[in-house]
């Protein structure tokens, strides 16, 4: 079972990751989101940051549609995000290696094609020390 904190984790050990200041998680790279939390609106009552259900990019709605009729107990979505290739993933049903797949996959499909040899010259990306680094991810 993944949370908030191995979303922070493995974007964190991502290379050129940025995080922006948000109540939940919201990462960056080349000022793109790839994965952050999300952002519950319900009619009538004020928006509440959801940090066990992640937005994350997956590239194009095919792909979207892919995980949403494979997958529906991990990814849905709501029609804040028709026509993005964005879905809502429940953190709480994926563990920590699939989380790694996805949010890795995130970055390489936002990351330009300059920095994503950045992450392929890394022999475990993952298993980067994001603490010794800038912890806002700035040099990354």
């Amino acid at each position: 079972m993944a949370d908030a904190d191995d979303v922070r984790r493995l974007a964190l050990a991502l290379p050129h990751v940025v995080e922006i200041d948000s109540a939940g998680f919201d990462f960056r790279v080349a000022n793109q989101g790839f994965v952050w939390s999300y952002p519950e609106r319900r009619p009538g009552k004020a928006r509440v940051i959801r940090t066990d259900i992640a937005v994350l990019y997956v590239g194009d709605e095919a792909e979207k549609q892919a995980l949403l009729l494979g997958e529906p107990e991990i990814f849905f979505t709501t029609p804040t995000y028709d026509g993005m290739p964005l879905v809502l993933l429940r953190l709480a049903q994926v563990d920590v290696d699939r989380l790694t797949e996805l949010v890795t996959d995130a970055w390489r499909m936002c990351a330009p094609d300059s920095m994503t040899g950045d992450l392929d010259d890394r022999a475990d990306p993952i298993s980067a020390d994001p603490i010794s680094a800038d912890p806002r991810g700035a040099d990354r």
